[in-house]
């Protein structure tokens, strides 16, 4: 799936407005069908491409192990890292010497990191013109502040579940976009918990 063409589905998919109790009925079979991807996914490897609203972007390599490890290494020159350690997400600076902490649990990318993926009560599937396109909006209602998640996904026998994770985008409360694109996904490779540990940043000399 083309950069593009992922922005494009995402784009749509957060235009899109709250689906009629009967729609959501119909679709809580694909709903599902994302939980058991997502409990059926142990570890992944990706190279991804990060983007925000005002255009910059960034390219890296990303590892996950659930429950709760994920592991942004940046490219180089980026000199910065954000790493999951199962309970906390830490962003790493090493330019300025600095690091920022806050709970899994209240950021956006629990729901992928979660033990046992429950989407019934915070999710949706978005309606796709496209068969082989899944779009899922992730918001807990009881918690605004933890922000949107918006999951994509591409049919593809190969994934765990049917089910290929090609990207996201966050939106945090202050209705600021992060998205993350996916590329050459493995699945359930052996991934050590070492992935998820970091070198803390030496204090910027004055």
């Amino acid at each position: 799936m083309s950069q593009i063409r992922f922005a494009h589905l995402l784009g749509a998919a957060a235009a899109l407005t709250l689906a009629a109790p009967a729609a959501v009925a119909q679709q809580a079979t694909p709903l599902k069908a994302v939980e058991q991807s997502l409990a059926a996914t142990n570890s992944m490897t990706a190279r991804f491409t990060q983007s925000d609203g005002r255009g910059r972007t960034q390219s890296g390599t990303l590892s996950l192990k659930r429950p709760g490890k994920i592991r942004f290494e940046y490219g180089a020159g980026a000199n910065m890292l954000m790493v999951g350690d199962g309970k906390n997400l830490t962003f790493i600076d090493y330019e300025v010497g600095q690091k920022s902490a806050w709970p899994i649990a209240r950021s956006p990318l629990a729901v992928l990191l979660s033990p046992q993926p429950n989407l019934a009560r915070i999710a949706r599937i978005e309606p796709q013109s496209n068969p082989g396109v899944v779009i899922v909006r992730a918001r807990d209602a009881r918690r605004p502040e933890f922000g949107t998640l918006l999951l994509a996904f591409s049919k593809n026998g190969a994934a765990p579940g049917g089910l290929m994770l090609e990207g996201w985008t966050a939106i945090d409360a202050q209705n600021k976009r992060t998205t993350v694109k996916l590329d050459g996904q493995r699945y359930n490779v052996a991934v050590p918990d070492s992935a998820f540990t970091f070198r803390e940043p030496a204090p910027r000399k004055r």
